[in-house]
């Protein structure tokens, strides 16, 4: 994401998530694909069993390091404005998880592998989040380098658990490199299996550097990522804006194949950074980004009321005004929720302006 991932920041120009364009660059990887993936493919080489003693740097995408978010809750109340609808895009009944407002959490959050033994999120976080009224919590499960599939599932199933018990819904994700495709559907299939709603896919790693080679995996480990879990199971696709990926850097992944995937997709999110944007872009407007992301986003996929779920800025980067702008554009467009990447860094002064998402 969320996300907090490999390395979509570490490319100052795209620096978000976002799709491509129409064209059928990878026009044979959907027939050439199959859930038998390639045993050759190269392993990532920080995926030891040897655990890192201390924290790793922040994930490339959340571009800075997170300073700790207030504490004091911002009550949801029932004077809090139901987001407008127009044209309203309709999610899968299954996929209703990705509706109204969400919170996302990463490894560098929760576990105590990626925070040096100091857990910022755990249950606690929970029952605030509930306060707030976040209806779905995003949280990643593992990271590539980690050394196991699900990291550290007593702590995970804790929050889970509270969660369940708080009726706030969860939906797991993982951020795939397509080096190890293998690896890669072990890891995301155990993270769709646990006590979650959903799982989605954040598409966004570099790590192939051939475009073309890397849209192939992506389909292959979509189809194995589908078929694994069956045709009733709610799948995400967390992608680039493609402002960032058409506009601003067309070579960042050309030929992003999305009518390809889009089948196997039940749930479409945009990393609509528009934090990572300058004014000389043109596009630190965030309802501007918004707008356009949600629309190039329906173009790219075919799909003209395609429902998008907007993951805005980096919060500790955003203001209440950048919220204002975020939230007409996706509501505007009909949206099915919106989020801030992420949780921990969002502060109080947010809370009431994302409370409109609430579903």
């Amino acid at each position: 994401m969320a996300a907090t991932a490999v390395g979509v920041f570490a490319i100052a120009l795209v620096l978000v998530r976002s799709g491509h364009d129409k064209s059928d660059v990878l026009a044979t990887a959907a027939t050439t694909s199959s859930t038998a993936l390639p045993s050759t493919t190269t392993t990532e080489s920080s995926t030891t069993t040897e655990v890192p003693t201390t924290a790793a740097p922040p994930p490339p995408s959340t571009a800075t390091t997170k300073a700790p978010a207030p504490r004091k809750p911002t009550p949801a109340t029932s004077a809090a404005p139901r987001r407008l609808v127009v044209g309203a895009a309709a999610l899968p009944r299954s996929a209703s998880a990705y509706e109204g407002l969400g919170a996302w959490v990463d490894c560098f959050d929760w576990s105590a592998t990626y925070s040096n033994n100091k857990p910022s999120v755990g249950p606690a976080d929970v029952d605030r989040m509930a306060s707030l009224g976040v209806q779905t919590i995003y949280i990643q499960t593992s990271r590539a380098d980690a050394p196991t599939d699900v990291l550290e599932p007593e702590r995970l199933q804790a929050i889970l658990d509270r969660a369940r018990q708080r009726g706030i819904r969860v939906v797991s994700w993982y951020l795939p490199t397509f080096e190890d495709q293998a690896t890669d559907v072990r890891r995301m299939v155990a993270a769709a299996r646990l006590s979650v709603q959903s799982f989605a896919v954040d598409i966004e790693s570099t790590k192939i550097s051939d475009a073309a080679e890397r849209g192939r995996r992506l389909v292959a480990e979509s189809t194995a990522l589908r078929e694994q879990l069956g045709a009733g199971y709610p799948i995400g696709a967390i992608v680039l804006p493609p402002v960032a990926t058409e506009v601003i850097n067309p070579n960042y992944w050309p030929g992003f194949p999305y009518r390809q995937i889009a089948p196997l997709y039940d749930a479409w999110q945009v990393m609509d950074y528009f934090t990572n944007r300058t004014a000389a872009q043109g596009y630190r407007d965030a309802y501007r980004y918004t707008a356009d992301n949600i629309d190039r986003l329906r173009a790219d996929v075919g799909i003209a009321n395609l429902p998008v779920h907007v993951i805005g800025g980096i919060a500790d980067k955003t203001t209440p005004d950048d919220v204002d702008g975020m939230y007409r554009a996706a509501a505007e467009r009909g949206s099915p929720g919106g989020s801030l990447y992420d949780y921990r860094t969002t502060a109080d002064a947010l809370w009431p302006g994302m409370q409109r998402f609430r579903r």
